[in-house]
């Protein structure tokens, strides 16, 4: 039973986080013709709260994956990765349902995506990994919300990907395709990749250099 509870829990704390990021795409989807700014601005509303309040957001804990890939990290990892594609999925068909303009503008953007290419795509999702690491674990040293406030519009305004968002937004397109399937795959990947950069370059700065024999007097 509380291997059950355990389990429902990493998926609700991932499906709030999908809910968040929700929230914060449905306004930047509505302000995205003629405030587009102002949209990538309120978005941080997501990404603020899921840090306040602990859930979580796959793209927010795959960068702390090198300094600790225990069994449950990975567990929560995955499952609250679940959790945000049932979260998004959900609310990106409720607010399809109850915002009809905002389906079809979701339908612009997401065609756009497409467009593009795997390739191009999965580039603009390391960028934005590299940025979400940045905001959250600014957040997390120095309880600082700064680096969210200033690393999503930046990620959002420049075009990158995040694959939560982009969940929502095929969700609320109503597109559903196995190119989009892999779409979104790619950009998964490419935000893993991206969220990864700084940690695994900082563990190989901080690697103990090796003495040589003159300078280790035990070696002598």
């Amino acid at each position: 039973m509380k291997y059950i509870q355990d389990i429902l829990k990493k998926i609700i704390d991932g499906f709030l986080a999908g809910m968040l990021i929700s929230i914060g795409g449905a306004v930047f989807l509505a302000c995205y013709t003629e405030q587009k700014y102002v949209g990538a601005l309120l978005f941080c509303v997501a990404l603020l709260c899921i840090c306040i309040k602990g859930y979580s957001l796959y793209t927010g804990k795959i960068g702390y994956l090198p300094s600790k890939h225990d069994k449950e990290s990975i567990s929560v990892l995955l499952l609250g990765l679940l959790g945000n594609l049932a979260g998004t999925v959900a609310f990106g068909y409720l607010i399809a349902y109850v915002f009809p303009q905002l389906k079809e503008t979701a339908l612009t953007l997401c065609n756009g995506k497409l467009d593009q290419g795997l390739f191009m795509g999965f580039l603009r999702a390391v960028m934005c990994g590299i940025l979400v690491y940045l905001a959250v674990d600014i957040y997390r040293a120095d309880k600082s919300v700064l680096g969210i406030v200033f690393c999503i519009p930046a990620f959002i305004l420049s075009g990158y990907e995040h694959s939560i968002a982009d969940m929502f937004y095929f969700a609320t397109s109503g597109i559903v395709s196995l190119k989009a399937f892999g779409y979104l795959w790619m950009i998964i990947l490419g935000n893993s990749v991206g969220a990864l950069i700084i940690p695994l370059l900082l563990l190989v700065r901080d690697l103990p250099a090796k003495k040589s024999p003159r300078e280790d007097p035990s070696a002598q």
